[in-house]
């Protein structure tokens, strides 16, 4: 069984990787408007000031970090004089991305960076809206966002492609008078990227950004009732209990990937042992014989399979109680930490005390 289950849970993460896939965001604006302290509020992993950039183009870096489904574009340049053979330099570089054969190379969206203490929007940046535009989804992002004063409507006028603009303060602040600016904006904005990223960017978008919880459990949920209806099948004609092993590759998959979309980094170690401990020493599918009992008396009918097998509404209830489960103990362990700060012990404590519960 244990050789077997490495290569269940070997194949699980190697699929839940390649289902989240990568997402692409080119983001633009003027120096100091804020966009470091922007990526680096929304994204994991100091992504701003930690990744490794390269130059694409003369004014154009691509910025990846290992282990986080994303690359950024971080394009400058926008007040030089020159700004148009840097815009043709550009347009050439995404044309070309956006014209691969695999979507994965493509750039899914862009931010265009704005001062809200500026009070105005730039040629520069209208011209750069225009052209993004033709190739991609394109997010006005106000930055340093303190007084609005009719500034959100004025963008929006001189920047008709937008698909809508955001008003953002990416950290909080503290003035002279004690008077503190709260950080505000950022779920607003990474709500409206969730909508216009495509599908299937959209789980690699959801785990490279930190900022919305709730996005994270929305696809995981999604996720969960996925492997449900997979384990209903498998139960259509019932199962004996001994050959339930069936449903372990389905919740093993489901698993790894909420792992992936919350962002977690897929370590063979940590799933073997999550899995492991889960495994009951008298049942082989992950919630185990106490579990089952319980679902007899809980879900009318159930009590017809007390011979020992397992139905297609049981392996369906199994399957939704242990990524419930799952879903529950990753979004409390990230309720006031990073990723960075939750380490595997933390996780298997706070799932096994919820394990336990759910058998009582």
């Amino acid at each position: 069984m244990a050789k077997d289950l490495g290569k269940i849970i070997e194949d699980a993460i190697n699929k839940a990787i390649k289902d989240r896939g990568e997402v692409n965001v080119l983001i633009a604006g003027k120096t100091g408007v804020g966009k470091s302290t922007l990526i680096n509020a929304v994204f994991q992993g100091d992504f701003a000031t930690t990744g490794q950039g390269k130059p694409v183009t003369q004014k154009t870096r691509e910025i990846k970090k290992d282990g986080i489904p994303l690359t950024l574009f971080d394009t400058r340049g926008l007040e030089l004089e020159k700004y148009k053979e840097t815009f043709e330099e550009l347009e050439t570089f995404v044309k070309n991305r956006n014209n691969d054969s695999n979507p994965m190379k493509h750039i899914h969206m862009a931010w265009i960076c704005i001062d809200e203490g500026s009070r105005r929007v730039e040629d520069a940046e209208i011209e750069l809206c225009n052209l993004l535009s033709k190739y991609m989804p394109v997010i006005g992002v106000i930055t340093k966002a303190v007084s609005d004063q009719g500034f959100r409507a004025k963008v929006l006028e001189l920047l008709p492609n937008l698909k809508n603009a955001v008003r953002v303060n990416s950290i909080s602040e503290v003035l002279d008078d004690g008077h503190v600016i709260q950080a505000s904006g950022l779920e607003d904005l990474v709500d409206l990227a969730m909508e216009i990223v495509p599908e299937a960017q959209k789980h690699a978008f959801v785990a490279a950004q930190k900022v919305s919880l709730k996005q994270k459990k929305n696809k995981s949920h999604a996720i969960v009732v996925a492997a449900a209806t997979t384990a209903a099948g498998t139960g259509a004609a019932p199962i004996p209990f001994s050959d339930a092993v069936a449903l372990i590759p389905i919740q093993v998959g489901m698993l790894a990937s909420i792992t992936a979309v919350f962002g977690f980094e897929l370590k063979k170690a940590f799933l073997s042992t999550l899995v492991s401990s889960t495994i009951t020493a008298g049942g082989a599918t992950l919630l185990g014989r106490t579990i089952i009992s319980n679902l007899f008396k809980l879900f009318p009918g159930v009590g017809s399979i007390a011979g020992g097998a397992i139905a297609a509404s049981t392996a369906s209830a199994l399957t939704i109680a242990f990524g419930e489960a799952y879903i529950s103990t990753l979004s409390y362990v990230l309720k006031d930490k990073e990723i960075s700060e939750v380490n595997e012990t933390d996780i298997l404590s706070e799932f096994r005390k919820r394990f336990k519960k759910s058998k009582k």
